[in-house]
């Protein structure tokens, strides 16, 4: 393989990502877009042997870009490298691109910092095997958007692996709604809970639930069922913020969203407003155009901390309890419950 050539396919995937989404691919999009937001940030590793670049990347990368580590010299560098994979290498020592490329089962993504207005040394990058290459002077705009490449490609090579490893244990998408599958949910909304952790951000959830859906079913057949539950996952999906917020199908007629960073205010709004999307107009079918209501249990969290495993069962617990009191209430109605952090 040609050096750098191993990310060929991904700078592909990553090109074609600006581009419109065909008809018909909006489900997988939407379930790549949740995997990406939710892995952590990558690892980085800084080896440079002129002292002055160190800080001159270090300040130029915040923590939610690259998780950063250091080493004093290529020999560390290469030792670091062997005890955990880092998905991204800066360096300024053509030796350790040469020690990576030739030893390493799996390349990271090295970024050359050269001598500089030096062509023919950033050439000698390309050649020992680095996938990009920037000079020592190069300009902060310049840096900041090589550094964000890194983090793109790093990002998706990441997904695309764990997409891979799961991909016969996890169907992301649910065959009949088009919206994310109970699998999916089990997976990635702990993700989702641990990134909000992390960075001290809001996470809200809410579950809702078809009222009556056994007498649909009951009495226009399993058939018009099915119609129905494809048009309420269509419809709480029309009211979210794409890209952001997500839909889960967890139970026959029992849905989950998913909404970040988005604390108790803002949370029951949505949820008022999904209330009113599935029962402001008839659902056709092919059996009767009817009229349909569902229940809606919201849990929310100004500010997730971090480091409590057993926070998203919690939260689940909760937001099923106050569906629950919607159910017993009445049913077409909204009940919320807001979660505070612990004090401290």
């Amino acid at each position: 393989m040609p050096p750098g050539g191993h990310t060929t396919v991904i700078q592909r995937i990553l090109e074609r990502r600006a581009e419109q989404p065909r008809a018909g691919h909006e489900e997988t999009t939407a379930t790549v877009a949740v995997m990406v937001r939710v892995v952590p940030p990558p690892r980085a590793l800084l080896a440079f042997t002129e002292p002055r670049l160190r800080p001159q990347i270090e300040r130029r990368i915040t923590p939610d870009v690259f998780d950063l580590e250091a080493a004093a010299s290529a020999a560390d560098a290469l030792k670091s490298f062997n005890a955990g994979f880092c998905p991204v290498v800066f360096t300024d020592s053509l030796e350790l691109i040469r020690e990576l490329r030739a030893h390493q089962t799996r390349a990271p993504f090295i970024v050359y910092v050269g001598a500089p207005q030096a062509g023919r040394r950033l050439d000698a990058g390309l050649a020992a095997g680095a996938d990009e290459c920037i000079a020592q002077d190069v300009s902060e705009h310049e840096l900041d958007a090589r550094i964000a490449s890194a983090r793109r490609i790093a990002e998706l090579e990441s997904v695309l692996r764990l997409t891979l490893e799961e991909n016969r244990k996890l169907s992301a998408t649910d065959d009949l709604t088009r919206v994310a599958s109970r699998r999916f949910f089990s997976r990635n909304f702990p993700r989702e809970v641990e990134r909000a952790g992390r960075y001290g951000r809001a996470l809200s959830l809410i579950l809702c639930d078809i009222d009556h859906f056994k007498n649909i079913n009951d009495t226009h057949g399993h058939a018009c069922g099915d119609q129905i539950l494809k048009q309420f996952g269509a419809r709480l999906q029309q009211v979210l913020r794409r890209g952001a917020d997500w839909v889960a199908r967890i139970g026959g007629e029992e849905f989950a969203v998913v909404l970040p960073e988005t604390g108790y205010q803002p949370a029951l709004e949505v949820a008022r407003k999904l209330r009113i999307a599935v029962a402001s107009s008839p659902f056709p079918s092919d059996a009767a155009s009817l009229e349909v209501t569902a229940s809606f249990g919201v849990c929310a969290l100004d500010r997730v901390t971090p480091r409590e495993p057993s926070l998203p069962q919690r939260i689940l617990k909760i937001a099923d309890a106050a569906l629950y009191r919607s159910k017993q209430s009445g049913r077409n109605r909204v009940t919320a419950t807001r979660l505070d952090a612990p004090a401290g």
